[in-house]
């Protein structure tokens, strides 16, 4: 066949060999499966051999990949956040480039980098090869590639959890923060960053973020970079029911940073406290204090614009 190698069917100058799109099928409320099939006929298309492999539950992406027998030069996630992030911890090969298209309910990431939810533009980004590096930590052996939070949010993650029956929707999320009200109490936190004590604490709300917008709506430091070697810590020095609704307002206006909430850049991070505090990465819970996280020296390859 004119312009086909015959090796294994690839076309010649094609910009990927092999490829796997590893999707959430009930993610995009149930598109999930079909979208990643038309992704793989895309893929195809432009001359890569392709596999689809549908998730079956919470780990499966990773076991998937870290099983894998050949050799891939694409991986692409279909689906939310957290598939995103078991699709990076599951690459042995960091330099392998990762696309997705995100289907979940924040796409938190693919919001920072301005992905389409659209198969045919998402393919386009996928055969123009452009990538950016993005960071990721290590927390008690979870990988973080988004936010870390100690304190209030992970309270409300935990129940969403704890709760979960189905797909997760924004209200979910907007429910759950109210019930994390209840029985609240402000815990104590004491931080060191890259093995030096924080003055000032004890804090009431610990974020360690890669990302500039937390949520969906809580704006963080502007200088933030997905590729700096960092994460950004914000100590939050008062989280009582009031302060809390003080912070998301500044937030939301984009003046969060100030005396009640400081900003320090960390290659590493650690969260004590007398009482144990709930923790939760990328939206997981993720048990509770203490907690070490590390920035890892290796860096990720996403598929941008």
């Amino acid at each position: 066949m004119d312009g086909i190698a015959e090796e294994d069917g690839i076309a010649d100058g094609a910009p990927y060999r092999r490829a796997i799109v590893v999707a959430n099928p009930i993610a995009g409320r149930g598109k999930g499966g079909a979208a990643a099939r038309e992704l793989a006929e895309g893929l195809k298309s432009l001359g890569a051999a392709t596999d689809v492999h549908l998730t079956e539950g919470r780990g499966d992406a990773w076991h998937f990949l870290r099983s894998l027998e050949r050799d891939v030069d694409l991986v692409v996630a279909v689906g939310g956040d957290g598939t995103v992030g078991e699709v990076l911890n599951g690459l042995v090969d960091p330099e392998v480039p990762v696309g997705i298209l995100p289907l979940g309910t924040a796409n938190v990431l693919a919001a920072e980098l301005s992905l389409p939810r659209d198969v045919h533009r998402a393919l386009e980004i996928f055969a123009a090869g452009r990538t950016t590096a993005i960071d990721v930590a290590h927390v008690n052996a979870t990988l973080s590639f988004l936010v870390v939070g100690v304190g209030y949010d992970a309270i409300a993650v935990r129940d969403v959890e704890s709760r979960r029956d189905g797909p997760i929707t924004k209200l979910t999320y907007a429910l759950a923060v109210l019930r994390a009200l209840s029985g609240y109490r402000e815990p104590r936190l004491e931080v060191e960053i890259d093995g030096e004590p924080v003055e000032g604490g004890p804090f009431g709300l610990v974020l360690a973020s890669n990302i500039t917008n937390y949520g969906g709506f809580l704006k963080l430091s502007p200088e933030g970079r997905l590729d700096d070697g960092r994460f950004d810590v914000y100590l939050f020095r008062g989280a009582s029911p009031v302060r809390l609704v003080g912070h998301a307002v500044r937030g939301v206006l984009g003046r969060l940073i100030g005396k009640s909430c400081l900003v320090r850049p960390a290659r590493s991070l650690r969260v004590t406290s007398d009482e144990p505090v709930p923790v939760q990465v990328d939206g997981d819970s993720a048990g509770e204090t203490p907690i070490d996280l590390v920035v890892s020296d290796v860096q990720y390859k996403i598929l941008v614009p």
